[in-house]
């Protein structure tokens, strides 16, 4: 009923003007506002499942690594246990080390990484080969594939696969005091291609054959510095995990992708929060027009709470009739600007209206993914901001004297 008096209130003629056009401004603000952060958060959305994607194609659904150091020893029991656990599509062995690399004059100090056959089959980097071929040679004849920063920075050509480049090493059990003779190796390894992934992998890594990385560093047979695993359903993940924890035990660490990137996911939810949160504002500033179109509307209508306090109606009764003035407000403006945001992020998936202004990146437009939990965080926000606003107003009509006599 309360509803239906809100809705009767609405649609009646004002006698002042200027209330119709201040509940039409905060409709306007709250349309705004809802379109803006639907639009925003669905935007970062896109961007935030672009770049996870990036990062799914250099890291793998699981890690095995060192709970403290760098090396750890892995029997053939273990990794015969590992290849029983179903659920695993494969798995690779890895040796980590900074190495520098040296073409003629130029040089570049890069993540060297050491890796087996298996590793192509498990991460993407040999489906985003940019120059070249996915080629890590062998112990003996040593390739290696650079991300397309360090190729840039050591001037690499693209022709140059019968160039060799030189990289230095440090020795497993070298001391502090690294003697340039006996505590670095020299090598000479031969560039086969180049890989554009992402520009965090792109000037950082190089790949190379894990028997020629740990020969140069003479590690021993059974060490290395972790085994990275790919799952065939990535749903059941924690279940794999769990199990491959038990083959390894507590003086190992086994890690998803979110743990192996631990502070991008934090950073990326931090920030959606801070978008979300200064896109808010445009919400408070229909909330104050809305403060200020109720109040008048409480004046404008004394004297028909006077007659519904007569006849019966109680404090608060009258109450929530503004206060379903003020959800109606939002309703109207938030529907809106739900509806509107649902049709220009729908137009840019299919017709890419807004370009990305730049060609450095991978794609020429702006990603949008449209998520249910933004309808609903939006519209419950848009909710709660009209009742606040409305609250005052509707105590004020609420608390006020009723009187049917004429001044």
């Amino acid at each position: 009923m309360h509803f239906l008096f809100a809705w009767r209130y609405f649609k009646a003629k004002k006698s002042t003007n200027a209330i119709n056009i201040i509940a039409w401004v905060s409709i306007a603000a709250i349309l705004i506002g809802t379109t803006a952060l639907i639009l925003v958060l669905s935007v970062f959305n896109g961007f935030e499942g672009l770049v996870k994607s990036l990062y799914s194609s250099f890291y793998t659904d699981l890690k095995v690594s060192a709970a403290s150091g760098k090396i750890i020893t892995v029997s053939q029991e273990q990794l015969n246990q590992l290849r029983g656990i179903n659920g695993i599509r494969n798995f690779a062995l890895v040796v980590e080390e900074k190495a520098l690399v040296q073409n003629g004059e130029n040089q570049s100090v890069i993540h060297l990484k050491g890796v087996d056959e298996n590793y192509r089959y498990i991460t993407g980097v040999a489906d985003n080969i940019l120059v070249g071929q996915y080629n890590i040679g062998t112990a003996d004849s040593p390739k290696i594939i650079l991300g397309i920063g360090v190729e840039g920075a050591l001037q690499v050509s693209s022709d140059a696969y019968t160039t060799a480049l030189r990289i230095y090493l440090p020795r497993k059990g070298g001391t502090e005091q690294l003697n340039m003779l006996e505590d670095i190796s020299s090598n000479n390894v031969l560039f086969s291609g180049s890989f554009r992934i992402q520009q965090d992998f792109d000037n950082k890594y190089g790949i190379t054959s894990i028997n020629f990385l740990k020969q140069a560093m003479q590690m021993g047979a059974n060490d290395y510095n972790g085994i990275e695993i790919a799952v065939t359903d990535p749903s059941k993940t924690a279940e794999i995990k769990r199990k491959v924890k038990k083959i390894f035990g507590e003086t190992y660490l086994v890690q998803n992708k979110y743990e192996q990137n631990r502070s991008l996911y934090s950073i990326m939810n931090v920030e959606r929060w801070v978008i979300y949160g200064v896109l808010c504002l445009i919400l408070v500033v229909a909330a104050f027009n809305m403060i200020g179109a109720l109040s008048m509307l409480v004046l404008e209508k004394q004297k028909d709470i006077s007659v519904l306090h007569a006849m019966g109606a109680n404090k608060g009764f009258i109450q929530k009739i503004f206060l379903s003035e003020g959800l109606l407000l939002a309703i109207i403006g938030g529907g809106i600007g739900m509806l509107l945001a649902l049709v220009i992020a729908l137009l840019q998936l299919k017709y890419h209206l807004i370009p990305l202004q730049g060609g450095s990146f991978l794609i020429n437009y702006f990603p949008v993914q449209l998520k249910f939990t933004d309808f609903l965080l939006v519209g419950t926000t848009v909710f709660v901001i009209a009742m606040l606003a409305s609250w005052l107003p509707s105590r004020k009509a609420a608390s006020q004297d009723f009187s049917l006599r004429s001044e």
